[in-house]
């Protein structure tokens, strides 16, 4: 029996006799949801502790013509295998990958970074996507996410439908409810239809991009199930210049239980958002800021900053001098940078972190209490 909180990450293999490798996935139990993530990107979630997949389906769509458009099945190969952060910076947990065009090698080339932020009492989670231009020239892309929704184990059957009062994409059928929301722009379209063989193809796809209005209401007739596609306004993107798009997915037992997960993933995002200017920001000098919160229990929040690139080590002490934890060891550019102490397995007391870059050494002090 798979139990609460347990990580599973595959590694990195080759398939015997095949050139062509399997790359890493990882499955994450949080208190009460299942976050899966493929080796290709490819989003699912699980309800738990019944552990009956809710969505089958959540994926990027990067169109720039109707023979053009960036899709999973079609396009995607790996760049950064899919991989859950050891040192997560905004969250409880972090699951990352990176992937480009390579598969199929048809056009648009861009670089697709993905990060999952979840807590471990939340069943909403932040979808954000970081789209890069690899092309040489400028691109009008639109950009959507596709989604297929399997609500209480069962595909079809189930309605599609949209707020304008708190801009929500909800799919429910009986109590379950999933919840989507485009929170970093406008949802300029929204466009359901039932799922068929063979669909997933660049025309169908820049088609339902651009639907161009928000269908209110899909009721799916069939056990098919259905495609839903979001999209927002074209963007310019210049050659090797990105753009950054966040979603919250939220799944409730009911309406008000997905809406009360919607609105607390909505604060995070707040915070990660403001937090991320900051860290965007270079330092004139070398900094090691006090850590966050302080005291703490079980774990805090470590931040520096770079106004270099730099060699950069950050390491824990007990007061005796003995090294507890290394958290950083590696080449870093000019930045911000937060890491995460977990000192679950460590007494009370006054800890030492220190912070040596190509500058020399910084130290501070804080407390643990248990």
């Amino acid at each position: 029996m798979k139990k609460k909180l347990l990580i599973i990450t595959l590694t990195l293999l080759s398939v015997i006799g095949l050139n062509k490798p399997i790359y890493s996935q990882v499955d994450l139990y949080l208190d009460n949801l299942n976050v899966y993530v493929s080796a290709y990107g490819r989003i699912a979630i699980y309800s738990l502790p019944d552990e009956i997949r809710q969505q089958y389906k959540m994926a990027l769509l990067v169109g720039t013509g109707s023979d053009s458009v960036f899709d999973l099945e079609n396009d995607v190969e790996v760049e950064e295998p899919t991989q859950l952060i050891s040192n997560p910076q905004f969250s409880d947990y972090e699951i990352y990958g990176s992937y480009n065009n390579e598969y199929s090698g048809l056009p648009p080339a861009l670089l697709e970074k993905q990060t999952l932020y979840c807590w471990h009492d939340l069943t909403s989670f932040l979808v954000k996507y970081t789209i890069i231009n690899r092309e040489t020239s400028s691109m009008n892309a639109k950009i959507g996410v596709e989604l297929i929704t399997k609500v209480d184990g069962s595909y079809g059957y189930d309605t599609v439908s949209y707020s304008g009062i708190n801009n929500i994409v909800r799919v429910h059928r009986g109590a379950i409810n999933l919840g989507y929301k485009l929170l970093s722009h406008n949802l300029e379209s929204l466009f359901s239809l039932e799922m068929y063989t063979g669909y997933e193809i660049d025309s169908n796809y820049w088609n339902w991009l651009n639907f161009g209005s928000i269908q209110p209401e899909y009721v799916s007739n069939s056990d098919s199930g259905h495609v839903t596609i979001l999209s927002q306004a074209f963007q310019n993107i210049a050659p090797n210049d990105s753009i950054t798009i966040y979603y919250a997915v939220s799944f409730g037992v009911n309406e008000a239980d997905m809406l009360a997960g919607m609105d607390a993933i909505q604060l995070k995002y707040n915070n990660i958002v403001s937090v991320e200017s900051d860290y965007n920001k270079v330092p004139v000098n070398f900094v090691l800021n006090q850590n966050y919160p302080n005291p703490f229990n079980p774990s805090t929040k470590i931040s520096f900053g770079l106004p270099q690139r730099s060699n950069v080590v950050l390491k824990v002490y007990n007061t005796l001098g003995q090294q507890i934890a290394e958290l950083v060891n590696e080449l870093l550019e000019a930045g911000t940078y937060s890491f995460n102490f977990d000192a679950s397995k460590l007494t009370s007391g006054v800890y030492v972190y220190s912070l040596q870059t190509d500058a020399g050494v910084i130290s501070k002090k804080m407390t643990l209490i248990k």
